[in-house]
């Protein structure tokens, strides 16, 4: 018997030691070939980044860039109008992009970057390039950008701007105003509570199945809001924003990874929403939809899962 417990004993640390980490311990994330992602996982508790990938890659905007655009139109007047704040409801609950092309037409187009850039200290956001200013979406930013974006959101901004573009993120509909599933990434991939802010584009204008949500009350509240109090889509520009006449602004560049797809998705996330979490991706040209928001709900589930554990 003597011998037996000593046998086990020489073992079980050989056993242990040769034990593959994955089956202790989230192993890192896996990104699917032909996608490139950056990501970050920030713990507001420690105040520290707990996973990351690509963290100052500068990538296509899409609809992320609307927080910016929230955030620029609700600083730079003391007051907004209950039409404006018809149209923060659906830019943040839904992404609608018309309600974006209205602020960034009347807030100067790039120079909402370059403000936003100067004040949040955002060193990899750069607005877009000089013949296509009218194009918000094409906002150069960085996985770590977003990230003190929403730090600058919980930790400096007014409680009142705060509160209303967290308060919306916090009710963000399952359907986009186009149409599309905004439901991926963390969404779908995160156990909620969470606060999201997603973009995709690239996938076309129509969705290949057009969502429909069984419960979804923030998107209906909010496209109800809009309709109601907003001017006409026509008003806003309802096809691609304008090219416009304005020079972009100095700092503009190439737009990142222009023909292929992106897919993003952004927010707060775990109980008291203690981490903050930014998953950005670029797929392959011709990229589906259902397989690029399939790859992009696994890989956040797997960021999330290394970055919070």
């Amino acid at each position: 018997m003597t011998r037996l417990l000593t046998v086990l004993a020489t073992a079980l640390p050989l056993l242990a030691a040769t034990t593959p980490a994955s089956a202790t311990a989230p192993g890192k994330p896996h990104v699917p070939a032909g996608v490139t992602a950056g990501y970050v996982v920030f713990d507001r508790q420690s105040a520290k980044v707990t996973e990351y990938r690509n963290a100052h890659r500068r990538f296509r905007s899409a609809s992320v860039v609307k927080i910016l655009i929230a955030i620029d139109r609700l600083e730079s007047r003391s007051g907004v109008s209950k039409e404006d704040l018809a149209l923060l409801k659906v830019m943040l609950r839904v992404s609608d992009d018309d309600a974006a092309t209205s602020f960034w037409s009347r807030g100067g187009q790039g120079r909402i970057i370059q403000r936003m850039a100067r004040k949040l200290q955002l060193t990899d956001t750069a607005p877009p390039p000089a013949d296509k200013p009218g194009f918000w979406g094409y906002t150069s930013l960085s996985a770590m950008d977003v990230v003190k974006t929403y730090r600058y959101l919980l930790d400096r901004a007014d409680p009142k701007v705060s509160g209303l573009i967290l308060g919306h993120l916090r009710r963000a509909g399952q359907c986009g105003s186009d149409g599309f599933d905004q439901y991926f990434g963390i969404p779908r991939g995160v156990r909620g509570p969470w606060a999201v802010k997603q973009g995709w584009s690239g996938y076309g204008s129509t969705p290949p199945v057009r969502c429909r949500p069984a419960t979804s009350p923030a998107a209906r509240t909010a496209s109800a809001a809009f309709t109601s109090a907003s001017p006409a889509p026509a008003a806003l520009g309802a096809t691609a924003p304008s090219g416009g006449t304005t020079a972009a602004p100095a700092g503009a560049g190439p737009v990142p990874d222009l023909g292929r797809p992106v897919l993003h998705s952004t927010g707060l996330v775990g109980p008291g929403e203690r981490w903050i979490m930014v998953l950005l991706t670029a797929h392959p040209a011709g990229a589906t939809w259902q397989r690029s928001t399939g790859q992009t709900t696994r890989l956040a589930r797997e960021v999330h899962l290394s970055g919070t554990s």
